[in-house]
């Protein structure tokens, strides 16, 4: 799961001496190591998106399907270390220190790339809660269809409407959308990591028990093939939308100066941090790759959008799996949603400053506790469900899994991955243009440009296309 990283506090409780060790020059004491940096990137890293991985690999096949995931890893991994360098200003080993993502866009580049970059993080923001809202929903349907096909057999009638099920999802995240900050619900973000380990692994364990008992390998080199119900210019929209599947999967940096602020120094943080982006990404590509061409193995092509709905039984271990998602999406929404509610309610109150609507708090005893109160004032209240109440109604809008990561990656990847953390690069290394390794950045982030421009076209098509067939407001599975 994708954390919040930058509300990581020191612990308490540490000895003086160790406290003068580890404290910054900004007066905060850091005690991170290669080691937490490592987790916190494995857990930043993995999410939903590897559901949609074996399918991903279908629509490209045996040769490019392997291909791109590596090929994305290596990108990830190549920008994380120059991004890790851009850490502090002008110096990478005493410069002033960078506290965020967006810091350090406006330390390396200024105002207008600060503008443009937070058009391209709160879109993702809030498109990642769209699709978790709709992941969610598929999974609690998929736990209705799997108990349907268990006590009434394989050819039961078992299709359930997921409209119930995005409602539910959305009251919950309606509750915990009053908290006041991620803080308040550490615990919630806690179990929500654990449990996207406990759903990729049995993804992983699900395939590898269908792949055994085919006795054979499935899937061919190119992938999909055209005829029937695909046509050739399906085949191309639905390999761009895997190029955003994947790259969606390996969504990243954005995350990882929130990670790095977290480290202690010496070593200095930006040789730490390229240590720890190492082992994050080298163990998630090997999970990725794993399960990638696992599930493609073991359904060919045919392998279903979102890999768990593609199996049967032992349905007790796919509810399992389904009540993960469904838990892990709960704490995610909110990982995703508090900074955008954070971002406008700051600009909210700077401009109407003596208004009691954004700044007077009101208290609302809680029963069976005397002693605590619920806080909150009219703009949280009525500002935060409204939005939480849009989003839930864009997903029972547009309920296509495969096509809202796809352009998901379409919007990270290019802008977040690799285009700021190149021009950040350049800009605090003062590359001169012309040279050498100033054109093979350039070439690097203009691929990167064209791959996310693909992976959009390859979505929005797909979505337009399948808006021409579905009833608005009835999700199905």
């Amino acid at each position: 799961m994708r954390e919040n990283w930058s509300d990581v506090r020191e612990g308490g409780g540490e000895e003086k001496a160790e406290r003068m060790e580890f404290e910054g020059d900004d007066g905060r004491t850091r005690t991170g190591t290669v080691w937490t940096a490592t987790a916190h990137a494995i857990t930043a890293i993995i999410g939903s998106g590897v559901l949609a991985l074996p399918w991903s690999v279908a629509q490209m096949g045996w040769i490019f399907g392997p291909f791109t995931l590596i090929a994305c890893a290596f990108v990830t991994y190549y920008t994380a270390m120059l991004l890790s360098d851009c850490y502090r200003t002008a110096d990478p080993v005493n410069g002033k220190r960078n506290h965020t993502y967006m810091d350090v866009v406006s330390s390396c580049l200024g105002p207008r790339d600060v503008f443009i970059c937070a058009i391209a993080q709160y879109a993702l923001l809030w498109g990642a809660m769209i699709g978790y809202t709709i992941t969610a929903a598929t999974s609690m349907m998929e736990i209705n269809r799997s108990n349907c096909f268990h006590y009434k057999g394989h050819d039961a009638h078992c299709n359930t409407s997921g409209n119930l099920y995005i409602i539910l999802f959305g009251i919950v995240e309606l509750v915990l959308s009053q908290f006041p900050n991620l803080e308040k619900i550490t615990i919630i973000s806690v179990v929500a990591a654990a449990m996207s380990f406990i759903y990729s692994f049995v993804s992983l364990l699900l395939c590898l028990l269908k792949l055994a008992s085919n006795h054979s390998l499935h899937g061919t080199i190119l992938g999909i093939k055209t005829g029937g119900d695909i046509s050739p210019s399906m085949k191309v929209w639905y390999s761009f939308q895997a190029l955003g599947n994947i790259a969606f999967a390996y969504t990243y940096s954005m995350l990882l100066i929130e990670i790095q602020d977290t480290l202690k120094s010496p070593p200095p943080e930006n040789q730490t941090m390229k240590r720890a982006s190492l082992n994050g990404i080298g163990v998630t590509t090997i999970f990725y790759v794993s399960v990638g061409c696992v599930g493609y193995a073991a359904f060919g092509n045919n392998a279903p959008g979102n890999v768990l709905t593609g199996f049967y039984e032992p349905f007790w271990l796919i509810d399992i799996a389904n009540v993960a998602v469904v838990v892990h999406l709960i704490g995610a929404f909110q990982v995703f949603g508090q900074p955008i509610y954070a971002k406008y309610e700051e600009y909210l109150s700077k401009k109407w400053p003596e208004s009691a609507f954004f700044h007077k708090q009101h208290k609302l005893p809680l029963p069976f506790c005397k002693t605590r109160a619920f806080r909150f004032t009219f703009c949280k209240l009525l500002l935060r469900s409204a939005f939480v109440v849009l989003t839930t109604l864009i997903a029972m809008m547009l309920p296509f899994f495969n096509a809202i990561v796809g352009l998901l990656g379409a919007i990270a990847f290019w802008p977040l991955t690799v285009h700021f953390p190149v021009s950040m690069y350049m800009a605090q290394a003062k590359m001169r243009k012309g040279q050498w390794r100033w054109l093979m950045l350039r070439c690097l982030s203009a691929v990167a440009f064209i791959v996310s421009a693909m992976a959009a076209v390859g979505s929005i098509a797909d979505i337009a296309r399948r808006l021409k067939h579905v009833a608005i407001f009835k999700t199905k599975l």
